[in-house]
């Protein structure tokens, strides 16, 4: 049992891999529908769901699977939603310096399906925005339209 937490509690290092946007790249950047799992800080029961994350570059781009590398790198750990949301976005907005940053959860928890009001499939949706992302009507309504326009 200790090997098996271990495993989910690791996340794999990974170098944080950018490249000048030499071509004066300013749109939005999204990766949609990134599984993810983590495990509930509250129960010690997994939830899981998929991340919709997005930037808008400013001096440089990032090496896409770094937005999954991020998601997971923050998942394993005992978590709150709320708090992995947040996690993924600050940490992008501090390494990366874009001009906005979006991210959106959607996830089951195993402490809703399994036991307490047992209520399989419901979906919790929590979501962090930075920037221009936030602060720019349009871009605020390209980054939900882009990643299912779930949040009003």
């Amino acid at each position: 049992m200790a090997e098996a937490y271990a495993e989910l509690l690791t996340p794999a290092p990974f170098n944080l891999t950018t490249f000048p946007n030499d071509e004066g790249y300013d749109e939005l950047v999204v990766v949609r529908d990134i599984p993810f799992h983590s495990l509930c800080m509250h129960h010690v029961l997994p939830f899981h769901g998929v991340a919709h994350v997005a930037y808008l570059p400013a001096e440089h781009i990032l090496g896409l699977s770094k937005l999954a590398r991020v998601v997971d790198r923050f998942a394993r750990d005992l978590q709150l939603q709320e708090r992995l949301t947040v996690q993924i976005a600050a940490w992008l907005q501090q390494r990366l310096r874009p001009k906005g940053v979006g991210v959106v959860l959607e996830a089951e928890h195993f402490c809703m399906s399994l036991r307490g009001v047992q209520k399989p499939g419901a979906k919790t949706v929590t979501s962090a925005l930075h920037g221009l992302v936030r602060d720019d009507p349009r871009t605020r309504q390209e980054f939900l339209s882009l990643t299912g326009g779930r949040l009003r």
